[in-house]
């Protein structure tokens, strides 16, 4: 079976990864934003239907949940905790066209699944969003210490640099770091979800 090599700089992300130090230091930087964009940012944000996993095959979500469950009890030892966020990350990611596994990764690495992570940048919980964003998407009933918010919050501001970057994944989580360029934290990100957080169709 042909298997992709990891590059250095990938390598050096998988490294850091399983040695459990900590993220690059980063945030996102504020820009003005199309008003056609701010628009499609806020509906994002303020659509709330009730998280639910998001498969096509009620067995194959049941696999998945399963597998994530014992993944991540380290982290989140509390069984009902871990199957809340679990169904957070998945539906918040697939509704913004991302891989669930990815967002899983990138919450390791900004935060450890500490919903209560302050940067020393100033950004907020799971998935270190800069206060900004409130004032640009959302509104001051949001609380980027809530799990759910962090994560709705998270994937729509990813989902646009994605979008900035043409489907970009590498130069959007830099620019998610506000490091764009540079491969440390992508290299992390990627090294999280590839060595930690990875599923297939074969459920492994």
């Amino acid at each position: 079976m042909h298997r992709t090599r990891l590059t250095r700089p990938l390598l050096l992300g998988v490294l850091l990864y399983c040695l459990g130090l900590p993220a690059w230091a980063g945030k996102q930087e504020k820009e003005i934003l199309a008003p056609s964009v701010q628009t499609a940012m806020q509906q994002a944000i303020n659509d709330n239907r009730e998280p639910r996993l998001v498969f096509a095959d009620k067995a194959e979500g049941e696999r998945w949940l399963t597998e994530m469950m014992l993944r991540l009890e380290k982290k989140v030892p509390d069984a009902f905790m871990r199957k809340r966020l679990l169904t957070l990350i998945h539906y918040e990611a697939t509704r913004a066209g991302l891989d669930p596994q990815l967002v899983l990764g990138l919450v390791q690495v900004e935060s450890g699944f500490k919903k209560y992570a302050i940067s020393s940048a100033g950004a907020r919980g799971l998935m270190q969003v800069m206060p900004f964003w409130v004032d640009q998407i959302g509104n001051d009933k949001h609380n980027l210490f809530d799990e759910a918010t962090s994560l709705r919050f998270g994937c729509t501001i990813l989902r646009h640099y994605l979008d900035l970057e043409k489907g970009n994944l590498y130069l959007a989580l830099g620019r998610y770091n506000g490091s764009r360029g540079r491969p440390e934290y992508p290299n992390m990100v990627l090294g999280a979800w590839r060595s930690r957080w990875q599923w297939g169709s074969s459920g492994s």
